[in-house]
């Protein structure tokens, strides 16, 4: 399996030393349970449903230099990695499972936590970041993950960021998600937030608090749901529960399902035929994206637009 070499003539990875908090590194158990977890079980049926490119993202990738050396951060099972020819990729991502995948089919990948990316400051000409910052569930930490794929591209080079939109164009949609309840909004706003302000009238949801194991039930979801569920979905909700349905057949690849349902982790739809996980999702609101980068004295934002139901933004690197 081909990775990346770590030795010091390679200038690509190196230990980050970044002064940020422990708190902001340290993974909110929510992401735990309803993000890695759950990729690292429906792997295999996630990754063969992940084949089309976004043309917005590809458009990005063949606009840049030949030579250009891009990190997916996020990156999956790889799909934009080695979509420009006359380019060079790495990856990563939290789930090993997915990297494996890529490391299958011949990638340069590793795993790791976007909030602490181990690579040298500087050393990439451009960075995507594709559908994972909706998957953090803290203000600080989406601020974060946006401050570590500036940093590790050189001065002028670009980073191209989408997420989920609260916009969706298919209003269908939130009817399957689950909306986490607005009874939470002091802790997870938090006083420090630079949206608290413009917030205090708003029933909106702002972060998932970084609790402990144990007042998320142990990890059963219908506990969890029992908790945070909403009797309406306002229209300010941005905090969700999105179910990804795993066929029974799929399940079978892996034991990670068994014990997802053994310790209520995920549910069974027998009607459907399916393990159902829920996986954590904060969908942004218009400017939301950019008011991340308020802050951020390296970077300027080059470019903002709303692509089917994402809100995207590209950024270059000043300093």
């Amino acid at each position: 399996m081909k990775q990346i070499n770590t030795k010091s003539e390679e200038p690509c990875i190196t230990e980050n030393s970044s002064s940020s908090s422990i708190s902001v590194k340290s993974t909110p158990e929510i992401e735990k349970k309803f993000v890695h977890s759950v990729y690292d079980a429906i792997a295999p049926h996630f990754s063969s449903t992940r084949f089309a490119k976004w043309p917005k993202v590809a458009e990005f990738l063949s606009s840049l230099s030949p030579g250009s050396l891009i990190l997916d951060a996020g990156c999956g099972n790889g799909k934009y990695l080695g979509f420009n020819q006359d380019c060079f990729f790495i990856g990563c991502d939290i789930s090993p499972s997915l990297i494996k995948i890529c490391l299958d089919r011949g990638h340069e990948v590793l795993v790791a936590d976007a909030v602490n990316l181990p690579y040298r400051t500087g050393f990439g000409d451009a960075a995507i970041s594709i559908a994972v910052l909706h998957h953090l569930s803290t203000e600080s930490r989406r601020r974060k993950a946006i401050e570590e794929l500036v940093r590790v591209v050189k001065k002028g080079g670009l980073v191209l960021i989408t997420v989920w939109a609260v916009e969706q164009e298919d209003s269908s949609l939130l009817n399957k998600w689950t909306p986490l309840a607005d009874k939470y909004v002091e802790e997870w706003q938090g006083s420090g937030s630079p949206r608290a302000a413009r917030l205090t009238s708003s029933p909106s949801l702002e972060s998932i608090p970084e609790i402990e194991e144990s007042s998320l039930g142990g990890g059963n979801v219908s506990e969890v749901l029992g908790d945070l569920r909403e009797e309406e979905n306002g229209k300010n909700q941005q905090e969700y529960f999105v179910p990804w349905h795993l066929p029974y057949h799929r399940a079978e690849v892996s034991g990670a399902s068994a014990h997802a349902l053994a310790t209520g982790l995920a549910t069974k739809d027998d009607i459907k035929g399916a393990v159902v996980y829920n996986r954590y999702y904060h969908v942004f609101s218009e400017g939301e994206l950019e008011s991340l980068t308020n802050g951020i004295s390296n970077a300027r934002v080059v470019d903002q637009f709303f692509d089917k139901s994402n809100w995207c933004i590209i950024l270059e690197r000043t300093l």
